[in-house]
């Protein structure tokens, strides 16, 4: 028996690019009402587009990235960062060069309200306000990063 050899099939999908020329003579052969649909429909498309991009970016500006300190018994704390997949910035790698820059332990959890949040182990928020401004500072304005302090005050109990 002889050995076929077969040669590993690739798939690639095929992007077919137009020049203007092969678009206008295209055009030029269909009837003048349809002509007016094609136009019509390409000005709709690109007003979606327009729309869709003008929202994003409406979403964007108003979307906050919250930092927050929470305390988890006596000394112990951690910070929490929300709201980064707004900026399109992604929560796991994210929290990876987190847990890398300081040291420490971070993961991705969910929220009680059912967003995901980042967990970094440490009263690192100052760190990480200053961080994500230095490294994340073209995606993310200052003005939409909230640093939440928790810091309790110690009451001074006065006699009464």
């Amino acid at each position: 028996m002889a050995e076929v050899e077969t040669a590993p099939v690739e798939s690639r999908a095929r992007r077919i690019v137009y020049c203007g020329e092969a678009l206008n003579a295209n055009l030029s052969t269909l009837s003048v009402s349809a002509r007016e649909r094609a136009a019509k429909d390409a000005a709709k498309k690109e007003a979606k587009a327009a729309l869709a991009e003008t929202r994003d970016a409406e979403r964007k500006a108003a979307a906050k990235i919250q930092i927050k300190r929470v305390e988890r018994n006596k000394r112990k704390f951690v910070t929490v960062v929300a709201g980064l997949e707004a900026h399109g910035l992604d929560n796991k790698k994210i929290a990876k060069e987190l847990g890398k820059k300081f040291a420490t332990g971070s993961s991705v959890t969910k929220s009680p309200a059912g967003a995901e949040e980042i967990t970094v182990q440490g009263d690192v928020s100052d760190d990480l306000y200053d961080w994500l401004l230095e490294v994340h500072g073209k995606e993310v304005p200052e003005d939409n990063i909230e640093l939440i302090e928790d810091k309790k005050k110690k009451s001074s109990a006065a006699p009464a």
